[in-house]
């Protein structure tokens, strides 16, 4: 089914017809294959080490973990080797107890989980990762993204007052990849394979797409809204696709208040988990500082820049770090 950021080139004729002139040769480069700008090609060097240097530690803590595995299994061994038949009993009982308790504690913490979830989908607030452009990412990216909706089920499943999550362009290779992950047939979570905009069209008036492009700056969260976070990776590419989107479909937008709390440093684009989490921090504290400040890396903020505000109401310097405003 054709999406809302779906090009269609199958209306140009190439074909020769007798007595015309030959069809045009378009000998400039298709879009994809341009050379990256010098910029463009330090931001993927830094992201490559990045990615690099993750994996490192995820492969070092795995090597860890396995160590430590062993350590306890050698001591355990070794505790049931030194202990007398009674002590032995005794001691392997006690475990069978402890593994009981915590596979009761945590089937205890799952029903607990799905009753949050299930309210959530009744009157929780509604957010949707439009995942409709996967046609402009490589497959590494579509993984990072696939990775980053991972986290997205797993801090709004952990959240006192979850939202209500829908993934919405959901085909191709993100359906591939996504299905790839442990367990995802059984998330608690909306997975359409139409755009938001076709698949919530009766609630249209609704839709708000959150992008820091926006004029219109978000104070509050609407229960009634339906907000769409835009699930695209390396946004530096396609600046202002996300608002050109909104705005073709006719539909609100808003930005997160970010500015009026903190300065952004030059690492200002959001990871759509950050953004998640968020929303889902802001509905657990109704606190959007809270929320920025325990989400948001100190890498990507720096503490300089500040200004004083003035609060009218109270009559009292307020100290403020001036905002940079981002591209979606």
């Amino acid at each position: 089914m054709a999406t809302a950021t779906e090009n269609d080139d199958n209306g140009v004729d190439n074909q020769l017809k007798p007595d015309s002139e030959p069809a045009p040769v378009n000998l400039s480069p298709p879009a994809e294959h341009k050379p990256l700008s010098k910029n463009a090609q330090k931001k993927q060097l830094k992201q490559q080490r990045y990615e690099a240097k993750k994996a490192e530690k995820k492969a070092q803590e795995k090597e860890h973990k396995r160590k430590e595995g062993e350590r306890k299994h050698k001591e355990w061994e070794e505790t049931l080797a030194n202990a007398t038949e009674e002590e032995r009993s005794k001691l392997i009982e006690s475990r069978k107890n402890l593994r009981k308790e915590r596979m009761e504690k945590r089937s205890e913490e799952r029903e607990k989980k799905m009753e949050r979830l299930t309210r959530a989908k009744e009157t929780g607030q509604n957010v949707v990762v439009d995942v409709d452009f996967a046609h402009l990412m490589s497959e590494s990216e579509i993984s990072s993204l696939v990775q980053q909706i991972m986290y997205c089920y797993a801090v709004n499943g952990r959240s006192a007052s979850p939202g209500h999550l829908w993934l919405t362009g959901v085909k191709g290779e993100m359906s591939t990849q996504l299905d790839k992950l442990p367990g995802f047939e059984k998330w608690f979570i909306e997975k359409e394979s139409r755009c938001y905009i076709e698949a919530m069209a009766d609630r249209k008036e609704s839709l708000v797409y959150l992008t820091a492009d926006s004029e219109t700056v978000l104070d509050e969260l609407d229960p009634k809204s339906i907000y769409i976070i835009g699930g695209l990776v390396d946004r530096n590419r396609f600046k202002g696709i996300t608002m050109n989107k909104a705005r073709e479909q006719g539909i609100k937008t808003a930005k997160l208040p970010i500015g009026e709390y903190m300065k952004m440093s030059s690492s200002q684009v959001l990871t759509v988990n950050q953004v998640v989490e968020i929303l889902v921090k802001f509905l657990e504290t109704r606190d959007w500082k809270t929320s920025f400040f325990t989400v948001i890396p100190q890498r990507k903020r720096t503490g300089e820049g500040d200004v004083e505000k003035h609060d009218p109401l109270e009559g009292k310097k307020i100290c403020v770090e001036v905002p940079l405003e981002s591209g979606s």
